[in-house]
């Protein structure tokens, strides 16, 4: 029997190339990036965003507003993301050879979202800002023998963005402003792939082909039975995007923001780690039948280099701040992502043959929000907000990576002002996600199984800020 017989191992083919669509595509395209960029605007659900020109973080949500900046001032911020992720069998079917496995336990993880922000005048007209932060991140875990271990376990996902930009005061009423972006992203992703079905699928087309009697079929599949492979995708790249944005003071108490961020687009490079298992015991006069065997489906479940071309959506965002009198202000915003852009991911192998092509068919996406701020005492600020937030991902195409819906948020604040230089913000969001539905399979259920059920989703979130204003 000569080993190339079963390289082309048909179902081996589809659980690798299953595994890797999955672990470098779909968690980079749901709803994958981060709003959690300050302190002050998590009190309001990030309403006005580009409108409020409230402190330094204004360099990441709209650049001008630093022309209404007192002076320089340093903005330090740190979010704690804490999503929870739960899943409810409801008709799943196992994998091929395989138990069937448990619900997974809480998939969610905390995640810090760190920010940094230096906002600098120039002179009356010129200023230059630099922010360092999270605009997208992503962590979930399961239990590693759950339902779903042959399409996700763990999904870790990190990137740094560093945008310094400059805003200019075209006159008393209207500044103007652009950046660009250094984007940094790194991802870790595990799953377990269904040795025992592709062991099988090598024993049946060696029967098919006449090179081992039926007979001894039996006996070879079930020294494979329940053995599962470990996967592990690591990957990396460094772009490059630019952002612009404008402010308009409509009166005294009236300015409307406006902000737009390109799309960003990563050729993701890393590897694919696979540790396939030893056979079980066969008798002697079968055990090189079932080496050739494995031999086959261990060369296609191999390691290697891939790579995947990614672009990242772009964004427009549209605030109105108001102060309503010298208690009141209150903001609204409109901002749209252009999700669509993803439609399909490509999975490359390094010597250029193509692993995997997976529809994806994300839709655009739109966020509202508005908000009110109090303001209680010279030294005290009351803030609260509420959003309603567009999910890109379709029914369909939900995966276990990141099993995302249409989410409100309800946010409350607070800022407390020490003195003219130094002031302490605090924020609380409890984010409803609208129960998700799945029915996944990666489109072979004898590879990945099939998860059936239903997710109960919601994710927590706290920040402090400490916003100086040097004299």
């Amino acid at each position: 029997m000569k080993r190339d017989r079963f390289k082309g191992n048909r179902l081996a083919a589809a659980v690798a190339g299953a595994l890797l669509t999955v672990a470098t595509g779909q968690t980079l395209g749901a709803a994958f990036a981060l709003q959690e960029q300050s302190g002050s605007g998590l009190g309001n659900a990030f309403a006005g965003g580009s409108a409020g020109a409230e402190d330094a973080s204004t360099v990441y949500t709209n650049p001008a507003g630093m022309s209404r900046l007192p002076g320089t001032q340093a903005v330090v911020a740190g979010s704690v993301v804490c999503p929870s992720i739960k899943f409810s069998d409801g008709g799943s079917q196992p994998a091929a050879f395989q138990p069937l496995g448990g619900n997974g336990g809480e998939a969610g993880n905390c995640a810090l979202v760190p920010a940094l922000y230096l906002a600098v005048p120039i002179n009356r007209q010129w200023s230059f800002g630099l922010g360092v932060n999270a605009p997208f991140g992503l962590k979930t875990e399961y239990d590693s023998d759950w339902i779903g271990r042959f399409q996700a376990i763990k999904s870790e996902v990190k990137t740094v963005n560093v945008n310094p930009a400059v805003s200019f005061k075209l006159s008393d009423s209207v500044a103007l402003a652009a950046g660009v972006n250094w984007q940094r992203i790194t991802a870790t992703l595990t799953s377990r792939v269904n040795y025992a079905g592709a062991f099988a699928q090598g024993v049946g087309q060696a029967v098919a082909a006449g090179q081992i009697p039926a007979a001894v079929a039996p006996t070879l599949i079930g020294a494979a039975a329940g053995l599962e492979s470990e996967a592990d995708v690591d990957g990396n790249d460094s772009a490059w995007g630019w952002n612009i944005g404008a402010l308009f003071d409509i009166d005294r108490q009236t300015r409307i923001g406006f902000q737009y961020r390109s799309k960003i687009k990563y050729d993701v490079g890393g590897s694919v780690n696979i540790s396939n298992p030893a056979l079980g015991s066969l008798p002697p006069t079968l055990a090189p039948v079932g080496a050739a065997v494995a031999g086959g489906v261990n060369a296609v479940l191999a390691s290697g280099d891939v790579s995947l071309a990614l672009e990242v959506p772009d964004s427009a965002n549209v605030s109105l701040f108001r102060q309503i009198d010298n208690q009141w202000d209150v903001m609204a915003d409109v901002q749209f992502t252009g999700w669509s852009s993803v439609q399909a991911l490509t999975i490359v192998r390094s010597t250029g043959g193509v692993l995997s092509t997976t529809p994806e068919n994300f839709r655009d996406t739109w966020r509202a929000s508005i908000g009110a701020n109090y303001h209680y005492s010279p030294q005290w600020t009351f803030r609260a907000g509420l959003a309603y937030d567009q999910s890109p991902v379709r029914d369909a195409q939900r995966t276990p990576r990141l099993p995302d819906n249409d989410r409100t948020w309800l946010s409350i604040g607070a800022q407390y002002r020490f003195s003219p230089q130094l002031v302490v913000d605090a924020g609380y969001t409890y984010i409803i996600v609208k129960d998700p539905n799945i029915n996944q399979n990666e489109g072979n259920t004898a590879a990945n199984a099939l998860i059936s059920g239903t997710y109960s989703n919601n994710v927590n979130i706290g920040a402090v800020q400490l916003t100086y204003t040097f004299n």
